[in-house]
């Protein structure tokens, strides 16, 4: 299934690949090399270390590379303002409440709660997506039901 993700977002991932692929991979082939020099290899904690540290980078490029190859790119000037989609830039506020909130919608790899983006698979982003202004969407909660409003959609 393609993930929606803006071009900034794409771009991001398609760098941090490259760099796991030529960077990590020369640091982790280099720990094997001096790690295979201590001699014998059944007993050699370090040999195993950095293997195991090999097959997880593997399993990221392998994650990233999938990403990449399925992405569905969302121009910036096709970020819709009329409905809450990826990379939408929200303005809720809880029902019952003053306290306003800005959120951007962004995938679950460019998540950064403290600089407002949530992910569209974050309770919040899920109940948003489709919602246009005016609208009021409820998230489930450990505290239970919170009911927002959307008052505003930007770029």
């Amino acid at each position: 299934m393609a993930k929606q993700m803006s071009r900034t977002s794409y771009e991001k991932l398609v760098a941090e690949l490259d760099d796991l692929k030529i960077n990590k991979r020369r640091e982790v082939a280099e720990r094997l090399k001096v790690a295979r020099s201590y001699g014998d290899l059944s007993e050699n904690a370090e040999y195993d270390e950095a293997k195991n540290e090999q097959a997880i980078l593997e399993a990221q490029i392998a994650e990233l590379q999938y990403t990449i190859d399925n992405a569905e790119i969302i121009e910036d000037s096709n970020i819709s303002v009329d409905e809450i989609g990826m990379s939408s830039r929200i303005k809720i506020r809880r029902v019952g409440s003053d306290k306003i909130e800005t959120f951007t919608i962004v995938g679950t790899n460019h998540v950064d709660v403290k600089n407002g983006m949530i992910s569209d698979e974050s309770p919040i982003g899920k109940a948003a997506m489709k919602k246009k202004v005016g609208d009021k969407f409820i998230v489930d909660a450990p505290v239970g039901e919170l009911e927002f409003e959307v008052l505003d959609i930007s770029k």
